[in-house]
């Protein structure tokens, strides 16, 4: 995992101390689209999944407002595309 993967899992798992955590750095598959770093690295693109029962009880908006304060930094640094998919224990 890259800098940016380590950070946000940090950060995640601090914030919602999730029951379930996965960070994909999808970069590859955007090079040379809009977004992606000038210097072609990777950690410009992700999927994030959060399974927490910090979640219970708002909705979509909601939580995804919540993770992108979480990681407002990285956003603003690198981080150009965030797919989310965010759900409570037992939540399909």
């Amino acid at each position: 995992m890259g800098v940016y993967s380590e950070r946000m899992r940090a950060k995640l798992t601090a914030a919602f101390q999730p029951s379930r955590l996965e960070i994909e750095d999808d970069s590859s598959r955007h090079r040379g689209h809009a977004g992606a770093h000038p210097d072609g690295g990777a950690e410009t693109h992700f999927n994030v999944a959060i399974e927490s029962a910090a979640f219970a009880g708002k909705s979509g908006l909601e939580r995804q407002r919540l993770v992108h304060a979480v990681l407002a930094s990285e956003l603003k640094e690198r981080v150009h595309a965030l797919s989310l998919k965010l759900s409570v224990p037992g939540e399909s």
